[in-house]
């Protein structure tokens, strides 16, 4: 079995990740008590970088599908999709635990973790609305349609309503001077790590799709055999 450059990237970005995160000196800035959580940035940063390229490439496909009907943009643009979730709600999982210590409660009801909820609900109804068709056809076409739509619902679910609301979540209105991972909490060496952190869980849900895919168009060949 082939086995491709990129994979051996993502091996080794998060082997170096799941060392260097937990043994790289973090900042401790004054009236943030931060400490030790902040490295949760290895982890749930990266996986919601992972879940917008993914989620990108699968609006791609859907794209494709609908110029070019063919049962590969179909399968590409709904495993990218499906993919894209699962590191969704990683994300939500990560950001829950960090919450618990700096909020005091995993979900507070604030307006970046509802928004990632929404957005994420909604991506999951596309594969609702796809089990709810029995022609493959109409099945791919309308459901392509619905990829288009959840992926542009994800601005305003993530990067609008939310900034423009009160929030404990770094980036929203009321954000200034709370605890949170941004920019100012960081240094070089936090960098070094986070940066291969989003190169090796990207690939690994490249990688995790392009498998799935591969078992798809395995049984599409079977069942025209």
């Amino acid at each position: 079995m082939k086995f491709a450059w990129w994979k051996l990237i993502s091996i080794v970005s998060l082997l170096y990740v799941s060392v260097a995160g937990f043994m790289v000196k973090v900042p401790n800035p004054p009236g943030v008590p931060l400490q030790q959580s902040i490295r949760n940035l290895f982890f749930h940063v990266p996986m919601w970088f992972g879940m917008m390229i993914l989620f990108i490439v699968s609006v791609v496909y859907a794209i494709k599908y609908l110029k070019a009907p063919t049962p590969k943009n179909d399968f590409y643009s709904t495993e990218f999709a499906r993919t894209g979730i699962v590191f969704g709600i990683l994300g939500l999982i990560t950001g829950a635990i960090w919450a618990n210590y700096q909020w005091g409660k995993p979900w507070s009801g604030d307006p970046k973790q509802n928004g990632a909820a929404i957005a994420l609900l909604i991506y999951m109804a596309y594969f609702v609305l796809r089990g709810s068709f029995t022609d493959d056809d109409k099945r791919a076409r309308i459901g392509a349609v619905y990829n288009i739509f959840a992926f542009f619902m994800l601005f305003p679910t993530l990067w609008i309503l939310p900034r423009l609301a009160e929030s404990l979540h770094p980036g929203g209105l009321g954000s200034e001077g709370n605890p949170g991972l941004n920019p100012k909490d960081s240094n070089v060496n936090m960098k070094l790590v986070f940066w291969p952190a989003v190169l090796g869980w990207t690939l690994l849900g490249v990688w995790i799709t392009t498998l799935r895919i591969r078992l798809q168009l395995l049984k599409e060949k079977k069942y025209h055999v």
